[in-house]
Formats: structure tokens, sequence, C-alpha cells
């Protein structure tokens, strides 16, 4: 079966005749492609950054934001049938007995503590961007129907899920939630701020605005444009770093509760840190290619964070959990803010068309690959 692989040794991207899957254990599943979403890891693979093949191939079979239908189950699977739509998650545990994370039930391999983890379509596991591939079944989340146009955005959301989870968690160290809805904590009263209008940074703050923040999205290009016209669809106001500086931001905006970093360069990221309000919180998203050094005042940024009791997370990747509230998520955005949710995805392919997505000029805002 077809399938878009990456040898970053041989520096080749290429459409190859990859093996068609079969079931190995009782508790998998086989699962039919039916959309894999390209994201900018997906590219930095094609440019040989990295990218691990399983040991013993000579290639990787790339991909990780996916959706697809239940083909056939094993014995033991529990919860899903032929004929359900799912997604898989990314992270798999490492095999070491005393990893926490890895060794627990509910499985945080998210947070692996050897870093010998192994990620689908990126590091020494094939991924997703071919017709059909097998999973286990706790990997797989259930989606329903009415959100099958919509799925292939659920991982992507997860890195908002987690990241605001984190900040929730962190934020218990004083009273920085007011208000509370049937016992959950809500951004109400509160302001956040979200650097980028990719993907991430739009599904960023599309959760953050669900969850009652006050919420802007600052990022590069001017309006109007079709990502600041997707946040102000959603009454998120969107700032040109164009047209305003950092300062200027901190003037509209006020005292900033929370940054969601999604724009992945380290001199924007750490300009915008300097702005973080008293008792703050700042998510890192990004993961940056290594490249020349960049001068930070890190005096400015020490008496920060100490005198104004400010916190700093990092979130990639998810659990099941992160990913059972995104399927929730999705359907409250698809529910509230429709055309909003469908204008993220900018063009669906087919695998032909690899090469112009993965290759060519980044265009559009979401690109996706469609089996159907």
């Amino acid at each position: 079966m077809k399938a878009v692989a990456v040898n970053r040794f041989k520096e080749k991207v290429w459409l190859v005749d990859h093996p068609a899957p079969a079931l190995e254990a009782e508790d998998q599943v086989l699962i039919k492609s039916i959309e894999v979403g390209i994201c900018g890891t997906d590219r930095e693979i094609c440019m040989f950054d990295y990218g691990d093949p399983p040991g013993g191939a000579d290639y990787l079979v790339i991909g990780h934001e996916a959706m697809g239908e239940v083909v056939e189950v094993g014995s033991r699977v529990e919860n899903l049938k032929v004929g359900d739509l799912v997604v898989p998650s990314v992270r798999r545990p490492c095999p070491a007995p005393d990893c926490a994370p890895c060794t627990q039930d509910d499985s945080l391999q998210d947070f692996c503590s050897t870093g010998n983890f192994v990620e689908r379509g990126i590091k020494q596991c094939h991924g997703f961007m071919t017709e059909a591939y097998v999973e286990h079944e706790k990997y797989l989340t259930y989606v329903r129907p009415e959100l099958r146009h919509v799925a292939v955005l659920m991982e992507p959301l997860t890195i908002a899920v987690k990241g605001l989870k984190q900040a929730w968690a962190v934020q218990k160290r004083l009273p920085w939630v007011k208000h509370e809805i049937d016992g959950k904590p809500t951004g109400k009263g509160l302001k956040a701020v979200v650097i980028g209008a990719g993907p991430i940074g739009i599904l960023g703050a599309m959760k953050l605005k669900e969850a009652g923040f006050n919420t802007f999205v600052y990022s590069r290009s001017k309006a109007p444009n079709p990502k600041a016209d997707i946040v102000e669809s959603i009454g998120v106001k969107y700032i040109s770093s164009l047209e305003h500086s950092v300062d200027d931001l901190k003037e509209i905006v006020g005292s900033i509760d929370l940054v969601y970093e999604a724009v992945g360069v380290p001199s924007v990221a750490f300009e915008v840190l300097g702005a973080l309000g008293m008792n703050g919180i700042y998510i890192f998203t990004g993961i940056p290619t290594f490249g020349p050094k960049i001068e930070i005042p890190g005096d400015v940024l020490m008496r920060n964070f100490v005198l104004m009791n400010q916190a700093m997370v990092g979130t990639v990747n998810a659990d099941g959990g992160s990913f059972h509230e995104a399927i929730e998520d999705l359907a409250y955005f698809s529910d509230h803010w429709p055309d909003a949710i469908n204008s993220i995805i900018t063009e669906r392919g087919t695998i032909d068309d690899y090469e112009r997505f993965l290759l060519g000029k980044a265009t559009g805002i979401k690109n996706v690959i469609s089996f159907e």
C-alpha cells in the first residue's frame, strides 16, 4: 500500500510501497486511513532535521495527526467496533520498568522520565500517512460521526488541552481562579494572549475562549487576513506585531494572566515573556530548530519571575484524557463556531500531493491528505 516515507540519512522523501498491516495482538485494531494532517513537524522531518525509523527499517513513514475508520478488531477489544471513527495518539511508553509515568495504568507516557519513548511518525515508529495501520485500543479515541469533518484537528488541539490542564494544576498555588462551573476552573476574569495564528495558535485561542478567558491573538501578519478573520469571528481580538510592539500589547491587553506560545520563534517568545503579568503563567508549545543564539534580558526576566510569582511550563503530546477532552472541545467548537473550525482546514489533497504539501512553500493554515 502507499505511504509517504523519509530517510533522513539519505535525505530522501518519497512514496513507498509499504507492507499492508495485520493484527498481531488481541487488543489491536486495524484502521483504514481517512485523513492525515500536515504540520510543521512533518515538514521539519522532510528537511531531515530529525525522524528516526523503527529498528531494521530504512525509512520512517511519517504523519501523526490522523483520523480513520475501524475495519477489524481483535478479540480483546472492548469499546470499539467495525465502522467506528477513531483518532490515534502519538507517543508510546518507554520500556523502563521504573519510569512512573509510562507504567501507570492511565499511561502518562507524554511525561516519560527516561526520554526513551517512541512516537508514531516521528521517532522509531511508523506513522499514519499511509492507507491503513494497526494500533492498540488504549491509544485510540472514539469520534462521533458528526465530528468526522474536523476530527483530524484533534491531535493539535490536545496540545492546548494539556497545556491548560498544566496551567490549572500549577496555578492552584494561589487563588488564581475566582469562578468555577460544576466544580471546574474557568478563566473568567483572566486575560490570555496567544502568540501565533497557525493551527496550534487558533485552536489554543478557541480552547481559551471556551474556558472563559478574555483572549487575544498576537501574530505577525496585518489584518485583514484569513487567520485574523477566524479568531475575530469567535470574539477574540487579533493584534498584528507589525503594527503593535510588545509594549503596545501590554497597553491593549493590560495585565496578562496567561500566555500560550504557538509561534516557535525564540526571539518573539522571549520578548512576550517579558510582558507576562503578576502571578502569570507562560505555556511554551513551540519546538524551534537549532539556530543562531539570541540575546535575552535574563536579569529582567529572572527578577520578574521571582518578584511577580510567575511560572512557566512546556506542553507536547498528550495523554488519553486530553484526547477525550479534545473531542468534547471540538464538539463545542462545531456547535458554537462552525465556520471558524471548518476554515482551519485550508485544503484537502490526495497522497499524491505529498511533495507539494511537505516540500513546497507552506501555504494556508492546515492542509490535509485525504484517503477517501
